[in-house]
């Protein structure tokens, strides 16, 4: 998926990044769904398919379809050995190419957030399940300190400087997912917060990865050399290693879930 400037165009690179956080949380999100084996699934933003794998991994679906509007990630996915039973689409969240009913749940992991009318996305989930199927998202939350960038995010803020931020970002909060869930009119709506922590080797591990998310990139590139390494500093001193020289970061998650009318 894509927003203002964020793009997702290196499978290898997202999965560096944001792969394994979409996994820590991802794993969190499916034993909450409490699937039974033999459903039938669809990924809406499956991306390079880190989430799509830990769905097969975990679930033991009878099929699982992935929609991307990503050619570039989609490769990538379709080379993910775990991900064979799977099948990869190019598609838009906001016009999934199945009948109704066609699925017994759907996910979205990590993407309301870059659907241009999250709503209508909604709208399409709801669609292609069938009566008494899940639909259910999981992402970060970006606007109270729970997005895994924002150690670099808010030290870029406070030296003015304005990173690209999704196009939705604001269906992010636990108010606005509800709403959404809820003016769709799914039932049982139910939702929670996901907290993970990921550990680097060090702090350079740490900057070498994340500046390589396309968030971090682009702003970075445009900055003086000099400011860029203040920038480095800053980041530095806001994530102390432990005794080992581990680097330790936490990030959090709003989930919601429902379930289509019978």
């Amino acid at each position: 998926m894509t927003g203002q400037g964020i793009r997702f165009e290196d499978g290898a690179s997202y999965e560096r990044m944001m792969g394994v956080w979409s996994r820590l949380a991802g794993e969190v999100f499916l034993d909450w769904l409490t699937p039974t084996s033999g459903q039938r699934w669809i990924d809406i933003g499956c991306g390079n398919g880190a989430f799509t794998e830990l769905l097969i991994e975990r679930c033991a679906p009878s099929e699982v379809h992935g929609i991307d509007p990503s050619d570039a990630q989609l490769a990538y996915a379709r080379m993910r050995p775990r991900c064979s039973l799977a099948e990869f689409h190019k598609g838009d969240a906001m016009a999934l190419p199945f009948p109704a009913g066609r699925f017994d749940a759907a996910v979205m992991a990590l993407v309301v957030v870059f659907v241009p009318d999250p709503a209508k996305g909604i709208d399409e989930m709801i669609r292609v399940v069938g009566p008494g199927g899940v639909v259910a998202t999981y992402v970060w939350d970006m606007l109270n300190g729970g997005f895994p960038l924002d150690p670099i995010l808010g030290e870029m803020r406070a030296m003015g400087l304005s990173p690209p931020q999704p196009p939705q970002v604001g269906a992010c909060r636990p108010d606005a997912l509800r709403e959404l869930w809820a003016g769709a009119g799914l039932k049982a709506v139910e939702a929670r917060e996901i907290t993970v922590h990921r550990t680097f080797g060090n702090f350079d591990e740490f900057w070498a990865i994340n500046t390589n998310s396309s968030m971090i990139a682009t702003t970075l590139a445009a900055m003086p050399p000099g400011d860029a390494e203040k920038l480095k500093e800053r980041v530095k001193v806001r994530l102390p290693p432990d005794a080992a020289g581990l680097v330790t970061c936490a990030a959090r998650a709003n989930a919601i879930r429902g379930r289509v009318p019978a």
